[in-house]
């Protein structure tokens, strides 16, 4: 666990920047993050009152009782950013629940999505099914920092299945294993000089080495923020997920949200987690999937779901195993913990387990006779 000192006026400017530059907040707006006081969209949500906006505030379960929730506090409130997890956007996707007709939205402006990637069937059902004529900027960027590396353009295309930019000011790149810069290919997110938003140091880290560890192992100067990622030749960026949760069969490096792209489109899939064994002097590819229905869970679905990955992803990407669990460990922000998953099945130490919501999940990925057979 990395206890972060951050700055004050590096992460204010920061956020100034990325409100009014890069998501047109302006005085006398209103701005929505669906968030927890413990993440760092918080802070960024508040930070709009430095732009003289106001913020409105929601706790709780946001499909509480009414799937609408959300969407209709954004038409109540007259929202003009709207901001949530890519996670609520496939939930109301596969719920098929359609806004457009229904609520006008008509002051909102922005829809900002972050937590994971947005994937290109969620960019097609906001314009389609909650506003047409909306900028949706799908962000990203770390705790670390307190803000994005990557987020929207108000004034380039949005591409669906890409965030639009790297930040202003923010010397981002994606480089391969020898610290080349690369185009269309995937690697390690970094940024290449330093900006306002870097942590002043870690609590208790004497001689900054584990700072220095943290960030600048990797590439020498540079910051490696540990995400798999693409820049695109529209200068558009795919994040496929963190480093040490990518995939590695035959020592080919694979994206695990490649996968999740296509679990997700099956109805009878609530959520899914999938991750690396070592097996047989290399590494298989294992599927954990949580159904609506129990009964849903059958052999046709298994062979249904392989097909489909084969189809729409790889040969590569298929996994070795699908196995039927009841939940998914996740952080207190909601975020699923792949490496945890791989720690437990492989019988290492679990780190930082005190940053889950549900550890006790873990107990359901221990020593399952699935994984010791081929």
């Amino acid at each position: 666990p990395k206890c972060i000192c951050h700055r004050t006026g590096g992460v204010l400017l920061q956020h100034l920047k990325e409100h009014q530059l890069h998501c047109e907040i302006n005085p006398g707006d209103n701005v929505f993050y669906f968030t927890t006081c413990g993440w760092m969209m918080w802070n960024w949500l508040v930070s709009s009152l430095a732009s003289r906006a106001s913020i409105v505030l929601f706790d709780g379960f946001p499909l509480y009782k009414k799937n609408d929730l959300l969407i209709k506090i954004a038409n109540q409130e007259n929202i003009t950013l709207f901001g949530i997890s890519a996670k609520y956007i496939d939930t109301l996707r596969k719920l098929n629940l359609s806004f457009i007709s229904k609520y006008k939205l008509k002051n909102l402006k922005t829809i900002c999505s972050t937590g994971s990637p947005l994937s290109e069937d969620n960019f097609k059902y906001i314009y389609k099914k909650i506003k047409k004529n909306i900028h949706l900027a799908s962000i990203s960027g770390g705790t670390d920092i307190v803000s994005c590396f990557v987020l929207g353009n108000i004034y380039s295309a949005v591409i669906s299945g890409q965030i639009q930019n790297s930040g202003l000011g923010m010397n981002v790149d994606v480089f391969n294993e020898k610290g080349r810069s690369i185009r269309n290919q995937k690697g390690e997110l970094v940024c290449k000089s330093a900006f306002p938003s870097m942590p002043i140091k870690f609590w208790n880290d004497k001689n900054n080495s584990k700072y220095k560890n943290a960030y600048f192992k990797k590439f020498k100067g540079v910051w490696h923020h540990g995400d798999y990622a693409e820049r695109k030749s529209s200068n558009g960026y795919i994040i496929y997920g963190r480093s040490d949760a990518t995939l590695n069969p035959s020592g080919v490096r694979l994206g695990t949200s490649e996968i999740y792209s296509v679990v997700e489109k099956f109805k009878e899939i609530k959520e899914s987690i999938v991750v690396g064994q070592s097996w047989d002097n290399d590494i298989r590819i294992i599927l954990f999937v949580v159904v609506n229905n129990p009964s849903q869970f059958h052999q046709n679905l298994i062979e249904r779901i392989k097909k489909r990955i084969r189809f729409e992803a790889s040969p590569r990407h298929v996994p070795s195993k699908i196995i039927k669990i009841t939940d998914i460990p996740r952080t207190k922000n909601g975020k699923i913990v792949e490496l945890a998953v791989k720690n437990v099945i492989e019988g290492n130490k679990i780190k930082n387990i005190q940053a889950l919501a549900n550890p006790e999940i873990l107990k359901e990925f221990k020593n399952l006779e699935e994984l010791k057979t081929k």
